[in-house]
């Protein structure tokens, strides 16, 4: 599930953005990104232990601050943190699939095209109630992770040093904005403590589960990006940015190793959007439930229990997101969530260290890396695409807005005991 989860559509096309920021040290960023990850997985996986509920984030937010705003701005934040990612997959998924297909003629209009089917294909999938079986989950990651595995084996035998030397030809800066910009391909391992019941020994298996797989995707990442850097020229990847990885692959697999690699994108893609949809679907009809998003998220249909409503309108926001920016603001937009909810979390950790028992010290170091990371992304933003951070930070002022004067509680009104 964390593999599957980290592995999505992210690697597939935030890796130019990331080699355009960090240059021959692309890989270093990721290991960056992955740090914070792990530190993060372990807070994670003590309140996990500790709480052990399907709501996750929200809950142990819900558990750490008394303002009960908090933890409705948190939940918010994580609905439209998904609707991000699923953005970003759905772009994944048009740019591949245009590549694929070859279209020369027509381009925009062929992304917009499949990014828009893709999503209201899964839409009317998970209407209409059919369910992946976990079995095809499974053969999904497994064939997507074999897939990056044999392209960055194969690809360490003609990786071309010339191409890696200055290392930090960007310099520190580059390193530490490329990290920010791509930590969104480290979303995902968050859900692994929602399933904590499911799990035969959790307190074993929590905490391993967690870490295993983040440190499994940070040797996947840290290979295909130094096999990517070592095959490809700078300029080549800045024109083929949105799916350089697919390029990357074409020096020692030929045509066929670019039609793998999309291949891969595509399988990846579908598969993270079916199981976001899914989720962030029945997260807000939850929400809607207890009272922490407008009831009407909570409407589902009587035979099949289907959240109809969170459905069409989380995947109405994804189409409107998707089509009218582009992969670096989705990208900045999906990472700055994520930093920032990763920061609550480690503040959450903090403030109630004591009943899940956890140090001070992990927890802190967490909260400072994802603060520190997200301060670089909006600096980054702020030097170089401002309409980017002027998107984010409207996205968040409606967050707000939509917590404090719509949901069904009101921030001036006490709530009777």
């Amino acid at each position: 599930m964390g593999v599957g989860g980290m592995v999505g559509g992210g690697i597939f096309s935030v890796l130019g953005l990331s080699v355009a920021l960090a240059g021959h040290a692309a890989s270093i960023a990721f290991v960056l990104g992955g740090i914070i990850a792990a530190l993060t997985g372990i807070s994670y996986a003590r309140l996990g232990l500790a709480f052990r509920s399907d709501g996750g984030s929200f809950t142990y937010l819900e558990h750490a601050f008394r303002q009960k705003n908090v933890a409705g701005m948190g939940g918010w934040m994580l609905v439209v943190g998904y609707v991000g990612t699923m953005a970003l997959y759905a772009y994944t998924f048009g740019v591949y699939a245009t590549a694929m297909f070859g279209a020369h003629a027509h381009i925009n209009a062929m992304h917009h095209l499949l990014q828009s089917f893709i999503l209201l294909l899964f839409m009317g999938i998970n209407l209409y109630g059919i369910k992946a079986a976990g079995e095809s989950e499974d053969l999904i990651v497994l064939v997507k992770v074999l897939i990056l595995s044999l392209f960055a084996v194969t690809g360490l035998f003609y990786i071309k040093t010339d191409h890696l030397v200055p290392f930090f030809n960007t310099g520190a800066s580059g390193v530490l904005m490329g990290a920010a910009l791509i930590f969104v391909a480290y979303e995902g391992f968050e859900l692994i403590p929602n399933s904590v019941n499911e799990m035969r020994n959790p307190d074993r298996d929590l905490s391993r589960g967690i870490l295993i797989s983040i440190g499994v995707t940070i040797t996947i990442y840290l290979l295909v990006s130094l096999v990517a850097v070592g095959n490809l020229l700078p300029e080549e990847i800045s024109k083929y940015k949105e799916y350089a990885l697919a390029v990357a692959a074409k020096p020692f697999l030929g045509r066929s190793g670019f039609m793998l690699i999309g291949l891969g994108a595509l399988l990846s893609t579908a598969s993270a959007i079916n199981a976001t949809m899914f989720g962030t679907a029945r997260l807000a009809m939850v929400m809607a439930q207890d009272s922490d998003l407008p009831k009407v998220f909570s409407h589902r249909e009587r035979g099949n229990n289907i959240p109809y409503v969170s459905l069409i309108f989380i995947t109405i926001m994804t189409l409107l997101f998707v089509n009218t920016t582009d992969l670096t603001i989705i990208s900045s937009f999906a990472s700055s969530t994520f930093l920032l909810l990763f920061t609550a979390i480690n503040l959450s950790a903090i403030r109630l260290r004591r009943r899940i028992g956890i140090g001070i010290v992990i927890p802190l170091s967490g909260l400072l890396l994802s603060v520190s990371s997200w301060i670089v992304l909006c600096i980054y933003l702020y030097r170089s695409y401002r309409s980017g951070l002027i998107w984010i930070g409207a996205i968040y002022l409606s967050v707000i807005v939509a917590e404090l004067f719509f949901s069904e509680r009101r921030l001036f009104l006490k709530q009777k005991p």
